[in-house]
């Protein structure tokens, strides 16, 4: 009779996130792919990119063949424990820095946005009106 799965803890699995000691959590469970990653054909750092998380959807995303999923058996080597996973974090947008809306700022702004222009554009005809005059 075989004997039940070794439960791992997230702490534990994320440890392991070197080229010399590499284990992923794929649907639940563990595995050490430290001796295949020489030969994954997507490379080392793939796999390397999977550690410190539920690899499951990096997995599933790249649509692995049924041989490769066969492969995995042989470097499986326990279930995570599922409450120990940390949830997955919401993004909270940086905080905007408050300035003071005055409307002064926004009159200025306004005249600068029509001022410019006219003066680039002055300054434009004034440069070919002299180069005219020369030639």
């Amino acid at each position: 009779m075989a004997s039940d799965p070794k439960i791992h803890l997230f702490e534990d699995v994320s440890k392991h996130s070197q080229a010399k000691d590499c284990w992923l959590i794929i649907s639940g469970k563990v595995y050490d792919v430290t001796s295949f990653m020489d030969d994954h054909p997507g490379g080392d750092e793939v796999l390397l990119a999977g550690t410190g998380k539920d690899a499951t959807n990096d997995f599933e995303d790249v649509g692995h063949s049924d041989s490769a999923r066969e492969m995995m058996e042989k470097y499986y080597i326990g279930e995570i424990d599922a409450s120990t996973i940390p949830s997955k974090r919401t993004y909270i947008p940086p905080q905007q820095p408050q300035y003071n809306h005055d409307r002064t700022s926004e009159f200025v702004v306004k005249i600068l946005q029509f001022l410019v222009p006219l003066l680039i554009l002055g300054l434009a005809f004034a440069v070919r009106y002299f180069t005219k005059k020369e030639a």
